[in-house]
């Protein structure tokens, strides 16, 4: 894992904003009627929408997560849908923490 990446990922407010977001899918996005948000993941679109950004730039914050194994995305049809993958982003944290000497 190239851990550059993971660090620019994390670097973002907005990317982590997704991940906040994601952490809890269906109580943020228990609307969505497509699919189940926590079983399936959740649609980009919704994701844009509740940042209240345009798709192609919440399409690039999510290339950067997914390029950091942080998510998952899943397409259906013409939609993709986004999972948090929670082992990378404890390999990731546990990582950060062995690396700056914290852990004991």
């Amino acid at each position: 894992m190239n851990r550059s990446i993971q660090i620019t990922a994390a670097a973002s407010e907005t990317r982590l904003q997704i991940l906040r977001m994601l952490k809890h899918p269906k109580k943020q996005f228990g609307t969505q009627v497509s699919a189940d948000p926590v079983e399936f993941g959740v649609c980009m679109t919704l994701i844009a929408e509740a940042l209240g950004l345009s798709q192609p730039t919440v399409s690039r914050h999510l290339d950067i997560l997914k390029r950091a194994r942080f998510i998952t995305v899943k397409k259906h049809q013409k939609w993709s849908y986004c999972r948090r993958d929670e082992a990378a982003i404890e390999d990731y944290l546990s990582w950060l923490q062995d690396d700056m000497g914290h852990r004991k």
